[in-house]
């Protein structure tokens, strides 16, 4: 039986993360993964491909809405799906090559197939082909991600009725488009089709859009993909879904009435969440225990009930974040090599894709007023700058917090370009328990972008922002 320090159950950003870090820090270490490319959801069918379709599409709405404004002149514009398709393939091939080079160049040992626990220091690979194999772990770390919700009564068919992995796979652009749940993966995904001039409906229980988020966020965000063309059913549900071979019809109902319509279109994207997967894991042979939702509990330390055995990422609570994982990965390497790691789960940023991009940190309006925390909000539009002015991308804005008496910054939201980028001004800020009046000093270049970040903190110091 092979014998290693870590055995790590699952090969997604949290998993492999956690791998390299451990072979650092000189720990014999071992990965397993069911399917045959490594990168889990992110890399296969989540955020990579996501975000090669995203900038796809961009680039064909800019050249359809924004070019003659420029001063280009097109002819015989048209969608290439297929293209479009090959391009997002390519790019997930060289990224998940690109972590199995991390794997040979680390000397990670890779696994493929299910691992199951057969005890606590006992991992069991079995492969495809029905061939298994025990490992003798030290410590195992679960990384086994998570699963879109598919509730029985929406009929999920992966024809019509599909998720984000079917979704990321259309190769003919559809006419008509209906998504469940109006929350990160639904626009993102929405806006893709969208912007290549598929008809979208999104339908949403909730009163707003992204309704984690601060609610500013939602209302910029909602405004910027109506004017892209995206219909909004808010406070309404589901009641039926129904696919056959080419089309698909959804049953909606008004949340506080009796008010019901059908929506029919080419297919019904399921987005309303993910669920930590623990299918095959052998959990019952450890005393690693799940909450009521099906996450693994862990402690402080993100070990489980069973000593030894970690857990990070989607599978236990938390945000289902790539980058939460990797931290959490890195964490678990460094505690087993006998380092003091931490993790400030506060200032882990949230980002949505869309354009204009949303993306976050800390505490948001509603959690402080929830908290009875006193502060101040200083806020500045993109549209009142001038770098966006030059680029056309008016949409949306930057919000500061910080406490009304220290004038630290507690939270910063952002709606606008390059948002997902300019986010990092603010965590860096914030994990030096910065001011807004920091923030605010900091001389920041023109014309850029995160200029807004510094008017923004220049209002919420007293009123003090220069250009509006």
């Amino acid at each position: 039986m092979s014998k290693y320090d870590l055995v790590i159950i699952g090969s997604g950003p949290g998993g492999y993360v956690a791998a390299i870090r451990a072979a650092q820090l000189g720990l014999k270490t071992a990965i397993i993964e069911k399917y045959n490319t490594l990168g889990g959801t992110c890399l296969n069918v989540g955020c990579i491909p996501s975000k090669a379709l995203l900038d796809s599409s961009e680039h064909y709405h800019n050249a359809d809405t924004t070019f003659k404004e420029h001063g280009i002149k097109l002819s015989n514009l048209a969608v290439d799906m297929k293209q479009m398709i090959k391009r997002k393939n390519d790019v997930v091939d060289q990224t998940c090559k690109g972590v199995e080079f991390l794997m040979k160049k680390n000397k990670i040992d890779v696994f493929t197939g299910v691992g199951s626990f057969k005890s606590a220091k006992v991992v069991t690979v079995t492969s495809s082909d029905g061939k298994s194999q025990d490992l003798e772990a030290k410590n195992v770390i679960i990384a086994t991600g998570s699963k879109p919700v598919t509730p029985k009564a929406f009929n999920y068919d992966k024809n019509r009725v599909i998720t984000s992995t079917e979704a990321l796979n259309i190769d003919k652009l559809p006419k008509k488009m209906v998504i469940i749940g109006a929350g990160v993966i639904g626009l993102e995904l929405g806006s893709v089709f969208a912007r290549l001039g598929t008809e979208v409906d999104v339908v949403e229980y909730m009163d707003s859009i992204i309704a984690e988020m601060d609610v500013d966020c939602g209302k910029e965000l909602r405004r910027a993909l109506k004017k892209l063309g995206i219909n909004f059913h808010l406070k309404h549900e589901v009641v039926s879904v129904k696919g056959n071979k080419t089309a698909v019809t959804v049953g909606v109902k008004k949340r506080d009435s009796e008010e019901q319509f059908d929506i029919k279109a080419d297919y019904c994207l399921i987005a309303i969440g993910r669920r930590p997967y623990t299918d095959g894991l052998g959990l019952e042979n450890i005393k690693a225990e799940v909450d009521d939702r099906g996450r693994v509990r862990v402690n402080d330390h993100l070990e489980t009930a069973e000593p030894g055995v970690y857990a990070i990422g989607d599978v236990i609570p938390g945000a289902m974040l790539a980058h939460k994982a990797e931290e959490e990965g890195v964490y678990v390497a460094e505690l087993l090599a006998g380092q003091k790691p931490h993790i400030d789960y506060n200032l882990i940023p949230g980002v949505v894709y869309t354009w204009p991009e949303v993306a976050a940190v800390g505490k948001t309006e509603q959690q402080l007023k929830e908290e009875g925390k006193a502060y101040k909000s200083g806020k500045f539009p993109f549209k009142a700058l001038g770098r966006a002015r030059a680029s056309m991308d008016t949409d949306g804005m930057i919000k500061v917090l910080a406490d009304k008496e220290t004038d630290e910054i507690l939270g910063v939201h952002m709606v606008g370009p390059r948002v997902a980028d300019v986010i990092m001004e603010a965590v860096a800020l914030m994990e030096f328990r910065a001011s807004a009046e920091d923030m605010a000093r900091i001389c920041h270049p023109h014309p850029t972008y995160t200029e807004a970040a510094k008017e923004a903190a220049l209002a919420a110091t007293g009123d003090r922002a220069l250009h509006i």
